[in-house]
């Protein structure tokens, strides 16, 4: 039996009963980027409006009577909710998913499928696997490359289908049902029960899954390719933004382009040659202060060379905070990089004393 957010992707809150609850442990990754380990509890309902993590796509926000559902696992048949305050077995309780997460992953889930089938259908380019990401999301297709003219023809075709206001369909086959053989998959879980889902695009593409989608491709809004990258094992990963997701890069972009307008004191058609040239400058820059730090460095050596001071060790100290460096010597020469200068007056003395060594032995 399908849960109830795949009989409807678009339901938001519900309520259900409380099958059951045991204490467990969630592993999460911290603001630091260290794994944590969560006390809480494993939470099984009746049915659920939150998606469970699969085939690609990553487990619903929500809460239940209020409390936040930290991760949601499928576990064959049903779904898992981790929540780190308990709930009563055999209570009521009501389900509200977090729609703007929902409806973002409908959208890129949806178009996931509508560029596989057009990529396929126009290039003979077969998807491997996708990733819905939290920013972009990527299709691996097994081709060694694909063309930025590929590239063009696909991104066309897809929203021109999206303006085309094709339905999305969702079904549910048995596993012995001839049409099964006809419906493109890269297989099932290993402990898949019950029907086959199928989601069909009108005169596209019908594919087994488990997620959520639009019920219409004009929910998409907009698809915008950005480009593809080498992939693993001599495949391309092409990555997209669908819906909401290209209106806030379109945003972000936008903010860049004003940032770099009045930093750079011209158009955005002008920014790249701006840039250029500012490297350019930059390099000549880099260039003309290390030949002047070179012929500092001659000139003060001579100059301390010729002092009346001069004792055979001569110490010049600029800049410095301690004497925990690294170098090498060559030729009777000596060059390095200290960190720590507590110890210079040790230093100082020791080269001194090597010094006044080799003047007795000679």
């Amino acid at each position: 039996m399908a849960f109830r957010c795949q009989r409807d992707s678009y339901a938001r809150e519900f309520t259900t009963t409380v099958v059951s609850c045991c204490p467990a442990e969630l592993q999460t990754e911290g603001s630091n980027g260290k794994k944590e380990v969560l006390s809480g509890f494993q939470v099984v309902l009746e049915d659920t409006l939150l998606f469970p993590e699969g085939g690609g796509q990553p487990d619903d926000h929500g809460t239940i009577n209020d409390i936040a559902v930290l991760r949601v696992t499928r576990r064959g048949a049903q779904a898992d909710h981790f929540t780190q305050t308990p709930l009563t077995p055999g209570s009521e309780v009501q389900v509200r998913v977090d729609w703007e997460r929902r409806f973002d992953h409908m959208q890129q889930h949806s178009g996931q499928h509508l560029i596989t089938a057009v990529a396929d259908h126009l290039f003979g380019l077969k998807t491997t696997s996708w990733e819905l990401g939290r920013l972009r999301s990527v299709i691996e297709l097994d081709s060694p490359s694909v063309t930025a003219e590929q590239v063009a023809a696909i991104e066309q075709s897809v929203n021109e289908k999206i303006r085309d206001r094709l339905p999305v369909n969702v079904r549910e086959l048995s596993l012995d049902d001839p049409e099964v053989e006809q419906v493109r998959a890269r297989g099932l879980p290993d402990d898949h029960a019950g029907p086959i889902r199928v989601v069909t695009i009108k005169s596209v593409d019908s594919n087994m899954c488990c997620g959520t989608h639009v019920s219409n491709l004009s929910d998409l809004q907009v698809i915008k390719i950005l480009g593809t990258e080498k992939g693993k094992k001599n495949k391309t990963n092409l990555i997209f933004l669908a819906g909401n997701r290209v209106l806030k890069w379109m945003e972000r972009s936008h903010g860049t382009e004003k940032a770099l307008t009045s930093l750079l004191k011209c158009g955005a058609e002008d920014h790249v040659e701006a840039v250029k040239k500012l490297q350019n400058s930059t390099k000549l820059l880099q260039k003309n202060n290390l030949n002047l730090l070179r012929d500092l460095a001659v000139h003060i050596a001579h100059s301390l060379r010729n002092s009346p001071d001069w004792g055979g060790v001569v110490a010049l100290h600029r800049v410095a905070e301690i004497l925990e460096g690294k170098g090498a010597g060559k030729k009777g020469r000596f060059q390095g990089k200290a960190t720590k200068m507590s110890r210079r007056p040790e230093v100082q003395a020791l080269l001194q004393d090597y010094i006044s060594t080799q003047s007795a032995e000679e």
